[in-house]
């Protein structure tokens, strides 16, 4: 990874706002709520947002409803729900037709912290290690090291690309969002490993490749 992410930051805690009844944007499943809750921030229209866009999750009928305007706007909807107090501290967001959303989702147990990854079909696409547990915050690089070992997302870039030549902007376009509320460089941490491991494909398909 590049010597410009720190990767041993590791925040002080994850469960402030949930202790001081403060809402945060990863408290929103729904991939597509979630961004437009997030730009009417921006926009300082917040008072405009309907409160059930707001909500945790979406009853069973709102579920329905909006998969019938595009399977996309279903992301992050199916996730597990989170448990008393468990928080989303990081998610992967991919272009799939239902705009997938993989999670990691963190909460106190005892004196140690538990971990777990969800996704949206009862865990059937995370292949390795799914929890964990640590008696502070992880760090980044160990935040994405467990992610990435536990659901494959290299994996999934892989099978989704390997017909058509792996182009770098494409590539990193089916990963619509990676993000975290406690993380400022999440983001950049999975970029990273996604170049890195791009780089080793190509090398290996130059070696592979027959000389004129």
């Amino acid at each position: 990874m590049s010597h410009s992410l720190n990767l041993q930051f590791r925040p002080n805690t994850y469960f402030w706002a949930k202790e001081l009844g403060i809402s945060l944007l990863s408290d929103i499943k729904g991939a597509n709520r979630r961004r437009i809750a997030q730009h009417a921030l921006q926009d300082d229209q917040s008072g405009d947002i309907a409160p059930e866009l707001l909500a945790h999750a979406l009853q069973e009928d709102d579920r329905r409803f909006i998969g019938r305007l595009h399977p996309s706007f279903l992301g992050g909807e199916y996730l597990p729900s989170t448990r008393k107090q468990e928080v989303e501290i990081a998610r992967i967001t991919i272009a799939s037709t239902t705009q997938d959303v993989t999670c990691v989702y963190a909460r106190p147990l005892g004196k140690r912290i538990s971990y777990r990854i969800v996704d949206e079909y009862n865990g059937d696409t995370i292949t390795g290690r799914r929890t964990r547990t640590s008696t502070e915050p992880l760090s980044l690089a160990e935040l994405v090291a467990f992610f990435l070992q536990g659901w494959d997302l290299l994996g999934c870039l892989d099978h989704n690309f390997c017909e058509y030549g792996y182009p770098r902007d494409e590539v990193h376009g089916f990963i619509v969002d990676a993000s975290s509320s406690f993380y400022s460089e999440f983001e950049a941490a999975i970029t990273h490993e996604v170049d890195a491991w791009l780089n080793t494909v190509r090398a290996a398909q130059t070696q592979t490749e027959p000389e004129d």
